[in-house]
């Protein structure tokens, strides 16, 4: 059968303007819109470029007006037209093409399309999984050809800058050995050596420092990684960061290049001014006054410690908390008309923080001449002075108490700011906020398993004033780690890495790997290992979590072409899905089917 010939289009449906008037031109696209008054069609279409109106008038052939009559929404057709200025009455100024529109002499349907699931518009405001079965109509809306427009723009910015700071672009593998980096591997059986698997990177951190071993110096690349975990707004099952790596450097100097690479792709991409250099705060004051390590640092809304005022007040919660060695917290929420600080309100804030862990929270309210009144107040009679002043608290203001462990009590409380500045209204939506998170852990205790575990990887430096204790008491051994925070999301992590063999095993053996383990498992970086290696160290920046942020959106499937839903299935094209015996004799498996409880 041969090819449809129809005519190709001389011009986009974004490109024309007054100036063109008189012009014969051809346009592609899809129906957006089709109005008839009378007899008149005033046609939408539209594009990736814009939209253009076109008009079959009341002079028009018969068999244009008829074809005219067929088109429903989403035709994909063919016009061709002569470009006329629009009547000033009739200019739409929310247009790019408002103030012209295309007289059509002939008009031919290209491809027709069936009765829509949803409206495609600037937004669908359809379920996620209508959205996800129909992605290919979800991303004509304009909404999602912005970002995923916005996604490429920032990906090239990066590559450009890069390119031009002599950092190559290299590919690494995506069939690998797998290797604990913290969340579950998918596995890939190989059919030439039965059981055996390969295994997708959950990031190529190995082999980017391999690549440095290899003399590579300054290496980037935009790596799809997977890791088999649940997924949630900002995750998914695969994703894509910027993988960057360099050799003989400093903490400061992967700061630097980073911040010099957002500082010029947030001027190219968004037309936003960042600041030179990011502010820096250690963990632990991250966690001490916002509650968390990637701190949204838009608004203030400090978290207190008032541990040392709670010792003198009897009240159980607070001593409770002190014997056992706990910490008690307090956060400020500032007097406003538009939020009423009722005892209904003060609920919804309790259950935020016991997510976190918390058993309650106390609350009083700052009265006239410093009076506390309402919840605990009672109890802090002859303290009221000292709890304002460390509170800079004013009249209307309520003050709100957790005491608990140190980390429930940050983490709790920290619950409670995100949700009083939302409520609050007072954070800037328009507003790029960075931040730089250091002086991390390099070990947590992992109390079901009885053992150390990194608190990153297992191939972060320690900083070099606690290597000679590593042993003794890995819970104080601070990492040269580092990560970048934006608007509240963790948007990148990184350290300075070992490049010492024999550093290198002490890390496995805290962490619970035995020397025939590591060797089994990570062979191939300790060999590396043993030819020179240069001083490295890199990050890794999450492209789906910074574009979702630029785009002011809470989920990365609004920036992913093709995302999976919540229970990790693709209901476009049904994935995962069984495969037949035959590929499965191939790979030389046999499915377990998981037992029904009765």
């Amino acid at each position: 059968m041969a090819a449809m010939e129809y005519k190709q289009r001389t011009v986009t449906c974004g490109a024309l303007r007054q100036e063109d008037e008189g012009k014969y031109v051809v346009l592609n696209g899809w129906v957006h819109r089709n109005r008839n008054h009378g007899g008149i069609h005033f046609i939408n279409l539209r594009d990736r470029y814009g939209i253009t109106q076109i008009v079959v008038g009341e002079h028009a052939r018969d068999e244009v007006r008829q074809i005219a009559e067929e088109l429903r929404l989403e035709y994909c057709i063919a016009v061709e037209g002569i470009v006329r200025k629009r009547p000033d009455s009739m200019i739409n100024p929310n247009m790019d093409t408002g103030s012209i529109e295309v007289d059509v002499q002939s008009l031919q349907i290209l491809s027709r399309c069936e009765p829509l699931p949803f409206m495609i518009d600037e937004e669908s405001d359809a379920k996620e999984d209508l959205r996800l079965r129909y992605r290919y109509l979800d991303l004509r809306s304009t909404g999602m050809q912005n970002r995923i427009r916005l996604r490429h723009e920032f990906v090239k910015a990066i590559r450009e800058h890069l390119s031009a700071r002599d950092f190559y672009e290299i590919e690494t593998p995506t069939l690998i050995k797998s290797t604990p980096e913290g969340a579950r591997d998918f596995l890939v059986p190989s059919r030439l050596y039965a059981g055996k698997f390969y295994a997708l990177p959950q990031s190529p951190q190995l082999l980017k420092q391999i690549l440095m071993v290899g003399g590579f110096d300054k290496y980037f690349q935009i790596a799809r990684c997977y890791r088999d975990e649940d997924a949630r707004g900002d995750r998914q099952l695969e994703f894509t960061q910027l993988d960057l790596e360099m050799s003989f450097v400093t903490r400061e100097d992967v700061l630097k290049t980073i911040e010099d690479l957002f500082v010029e792709v947030f001027a190219k991409v968004m037309n936003y001014s960042l600041p030179t250099s990011f502010r820096r705060l250690s963990w632990s004051d991250a966690m001490n006054t916002y509650g968390v390590d990637k701190p949204d640092v838009r608004y203030d809304l400090p978290l207190v410690d008032i541990g040392d005022i709670a010792e003198l007040i009897q009240f159980g919660a607070f001593q409770t908390a002190l014997a056992e060695k706990g910490s008690i917290k307090a956060i400020c929420a500032p007097a406003t008309d538009n939020l009423a600080y009722s005892r209904k309100y003060i609920g919804e804030l309790e259950e935020a923080a016991k997510v976190y862990g918390a058993k309650g929270l106390a609350f009083v309210k700052v009265g006239k001449g410093g009076v506390l009144e309402s919840g605990i107040a009672k109890f802090l009679v002859g303290h009221e002075t000292a709890i304002i002043e460390r509170m800079k608290a004013s009249e209307g203001d309520m003050i709100l108490f957790i005491a608990a462990p140190w980390k429930k009590c940050c983490n709790s409380l920290g619950a409670v700011r995100t949700k009083l500045a939302r409520d609050l209204n007072i954070i800037d939506k328009n507003r790029f906020e960075f931040c730089w998170i250091i002086d991390f852990p390099l070990f947590e205790f992992n109390e079901e398993a009885g053992h150390w575990e990194a608190a990153h990887h297992m191939f972060s430096m320690p900083q070099a004033q606690y290597i000679p204790t590593l042993e003794s008491d890995p819970g104080s051994v601070k990492g040269d780690l580092y990560d970048l925070v934006l608007n509240g999301y963790e948007v990148a992590s990184g350290s300075i890495r070992i490049h010492d063999v024999e550093l290198q095993k002490r890390i496995f053996r805290i962490c619970n790997f035995t020397d025939e383990e590591a060797e089994s498992r990570f062979g191939f970086l300790l060999n590396a290992f043993r030819y020179g290696p240069p001083p490295h160290g890199g990050i890794a920046p999450g492209i789906d979590r910074m574009v979702m942020i630029m785009a002011q959106q809470t989920s990365i499937k609004e920036v992913i072409a093709f995302p999976k839903n919540t229970a990790a299935v693709s209901p476009m094209d049904d994935s995962p899905s069984y495969v037949d015996d035959k590929q499965l004799d191939e790979l030389h498996l046999l499915i377990k089917q998981p037992v029904k409880s009765e």
